[in-house]
């Protein structure tokens, strides 16, 4: 059983050589998009095997509130398209907790009705970005109030429906500004074309991804370099089945490096637009073996790798996990591209040089990243700043530090509710 108390994990040591397997949910990326789409259809979507947990929940409840209603299913949810709630000029509101997903990919199915919405959360999506967002929708025909925030709590005057059209977006903070205007499109009367300025989206996959998924449920989309465009259209897809989620699995990948020995994620996609594929790049540059078979991903590593230079500014998600994984490199490495995520649950980098740090590790900020020197590490409280990414890059530093405090070991719920059950049986 897991060492829980005082609401902190003591997270588990690995005595020996890894060997375990481990399946980890449905990705919550493609779930909460599959929710979105299947809420555009004409027709019900049955959406199998998706992520269950807080963010995906406040996806449904968001839905449900703008006239999606859902339904649980043996394996997922039945999804119905978005009907009338209420009557015109009627109020209701999203709740969004501190989903991004929800924040950035509902309010334009909210200009689809005649309600006004109010959009509002916890502390932290207050202090997320969203802005240039709004603003687009804006130019796109909506009626928005934010009392000049750029960011919840706001108001989204739905008008029964959106023209669409041409439109510039800055989307350099989040990729989820794109794709929350691509995923609308289809729905737009004139569908939406995209052109990006600014500095280039993070996390192209989380792009590709929603290309990949519109066209799925039936979409036209055309993409020539930074302008993208969606055709209006009616969607149908009657069946989803959610993918693994790769980035979750990433502290697995990394225990099978860090502790020696081998893991087994079941259930790994051969072709995938996930950005946590790139892990499987990431192993064999370290000098551990992946290999991929019609079961998953089987990681084998020793304990010992090399330092190492990464830019993840495609795959930034996977930061907190890799930077535990290279405290205990064999040199100094480096990760840069990643500037964004200061806009996340938390500012992932002061967070991680300062819990890194304050467990013996030599960790710099960098405007865009972090430096890292191993150096010799001890226990104490890993702070966890209510984001779940963090508990996991924690996890990973107690397999070789005892005494590895995880304060508030339920924010992993976001993404992995059963991930602290799930880690102890996997290093035990």
């Amino acid at each position: 059983m897991p060492n829980l108390r005082d609401d902190h994990w003591t997270a588990p040591v690995a005595g020996a050589s890894l060997d375990a397997a481990v399946r980890v949910p449905g990705s919550k990326s493609i779930t909460n998009r599959a929710y979105v789409l299947a809420a555009l259809a004409s027709a019900p979507t049955r959406v199998r095997h998706p992520l269950d947990s807080r963010d995906t929940r406040l996806m449904l409840a968001a839905l449900a509130s703008l006239g999606a209603l859902s339904e649980e299913t043996i394996d997922g949810f039945l999804v119905h398209p978005l009907g009338t709630i209420g009557g015109r000029g009627d109020a209701t509101t999203v709740t969004l907790g501190n989903a991004g997903t929800v924040a950035r990919f509902t309010p334009a199915l909210a200009t689809l009705g005649d309600a006004s919405v109010l959009f509002d959360g916890d502390e932290a999506i207050r202090r997320r970005p969203i802005g240039p967002l709004l603003d687009a929708l804006r130019r796109l025909g909506a009626r928005i109030d934010d009392g000049g925030r750029g960011a919840p709590p706001f108001t989204v005057h739905g008008t029964g429906g959106l023209r669409g059209g041409r439109v510039d977006l800055d989307s350099s903070a989040s990729s989820q500004f794109l794709s929350a205007l691509l995923l609308a499109g289809p729905a737009f009367g004139q569908g939406v074309t995209v052109r990006l300025v600014g500095g280039a989206p993070p996390s192209e996959p989380h792009i590709a991804m929603t290309l990949d998924m519109l066209r799925r449920f039936g979409a036209t989309v055309d993409r020539s370099g930074t302008e993208f465009r969606v055709e209006p259209a009616k969607l149908s897809c009657p069946e989803y089945v959610v993918e693994p989620d790769l980035s979750t699995a990433a502290p697995f990948v990394a225990a099978a490096v860090v502790g020696g020995g081998t893991v087994r994620v079941h259930g790994w996609p051969k072709q995938t637009t996930q950005p946590g594929d790139w892990l499987r790049g990431l192993v064999a540059e370290l000098g551990a073996k992946a290999t991929l078979d019609d079961d998953g991903l089987v990681v084998t590593g020793g304990g010992a790798f090399p330092g190492i230079d990464l830019d993840l500014h495609e795959v930034g998600e996977l930061t907190p996990v890799i930077a535990a994984m290279l405290c205990f490199a064999e040199g100094p490495s480096s990760i840069t591209g990643v500037a964004h995520l200061r806009g996340h649950e938390t500012d992932r980098l002061t967070a991680l040089a300062t819990e890194l740090s304050g467990l013996g590790a030599r960790v710099t900020e960098l405007e865009d990243g972090l430096e890292i020197t191993p150096a010799p590490m001890h226990g104490g409280v890993f702070h966890t700043y209510e984001d779940h990414r963090l508990v996991m890059a924690a996890a990973v530093l107690g397999l070789r530090v005892p005494g590895v405090l995880v304060e508030n070991p339920e924010t992993v719920g976001k993404t992995f509710p059963k991930f602290v059950e799930t880690w102890s049986d996997v290093v035990s």
